[in-house]
């Protein structure tokens, strides 16, 4: 007959002695599944230990396993039980544990939050806990992200009236002033502008900022890409770049040098504000699109093999 062995006690990993209840082993397994969840314990170990809560829990909490183990120990869950009597020659069937812990956690808890419990206690002690974070896309142009701006949205919301028993849907202008330089994914939060309602703290309203397209240009972080057309001749030869700026000026850019395939012309601070120091700007890159002729009759092709000779 096979011996209790001790190299793995799981009664020593909950923490309790071999007569706990069914009732001190779940409560054990609370407490020490909460002090080691991955999320709230990142110590070194915590992740094997909490490992070794979810196998010891499985085990002591079902009553065949639990009374293989408490005879025969680890040896006889791994290799399966011997027969009860000479009659019966049929061993119980191996243990294995699934090895996920977090699917142990689950089952026992309800969730994957391991303070999901607490809140659900708050609630029913009447503390009043806040709605999640109410959010909504704001859609502003390159100009509006450029010079900055003030929006005034109109929201509707749930209002608690004075007796606290009804409500009514009001609507609320939220004013919000845009600083030059956000970002797209830029988050401004309203607090508590949510729905009110008797057991619950409203809701924050916040917006996430997504940039428009714009016709001219292609914002890269805090720089502004420019996009030119010219001819082979302007390539070889020089010409002026003409630019409307973001902010309603016309620059002219000169362009000296031959413009080649990877060719950029960069001009320092003509890109977006920084949304940290306005006064500061990134960048103002152009970029050269050359469009050369579809064909050349016999004479030009010798007036350019002459000019480019070397």
């Amino acid at each position: 007959m096979l011996k209790p062995t001790m190299s793995s006690d799981y009664y020593e990993t909950l923490d309790i002695n071999r007569t706990a209840t069914d009732a001190d082993i779940k409560k054990a397994y609370r407490s020490l599944a909460l002090k080691f969840h991955p999320s709230t314990n990142t110590e070194a170990g915590s992740a094997e230990k909490f490992c070794q809560l979810g196998e010891a829990y499985d085990v002591l909490t079902d009553a065949r396993t639990k009374a293989i183990y408490d005879r025969f120990g680890e040896e006889g869950l791994r290799a399966g039980a011997p027969p009860e009597s000479d009659q019966d020659d049929v061993w119980s069937s191996q243990y294995i544990y699934h090895g996920n812990p977090g699917k142990t956690f689950r089952q026992f808890f309800g969730s994957d939050n391991p303070f999901a419990h607490l809140a659900d206690g708050l609630m029913c002690k009447g503390v009043k806990m806040q709605d999640p974070p109410i959010e909504r896309d704001l859609h502003l142009s390159l100009e509006d992200l450029f010079n900055g701006c003030t929006k005034k949205i109109k929201i509707s919301r749930r209002f608690m009236n004075e007796c606290g028993g009804t409500s009514s849907i009001k609507d609320k202008i939220l004013t919000l002033d845009v600083i030059p330089g956000w970002h797209e994914g830029t988050r401004i939060t309203f607090p508590k502008e949510g729905d009110q309602g008797p057991n619950c703290i409203p809701a924050d309203i916040v917006f996430i900022v997504r940039e428009k397209t714009h016709r001219l240009f292609v914002r890269e972080h805090d720089d502004l890409i420019y996009k030119t057309q010219i001819s082979l001749e302007m390539a070889l030869t020089g010409f002026c770049v003409d630019i409307e700026t973001l902010d309603g000026r016309l620059i002219s850019i000169p362009i000296n040098a031959i413009v080649h395939p990877t060719y950029k012309k960069v001009v320092t601070g003509e890109g977006m504000p920084l949304s940290q120091n306005a006064s500061q700007r990134g960048n103002l890159i152009i970029t050269f699109d050359t469009k050369f002729p579809k064909s050349l009759n016999p004479e030009s092709k010798r007036l350019i093999k002459q000019a480019l000779h070397v």
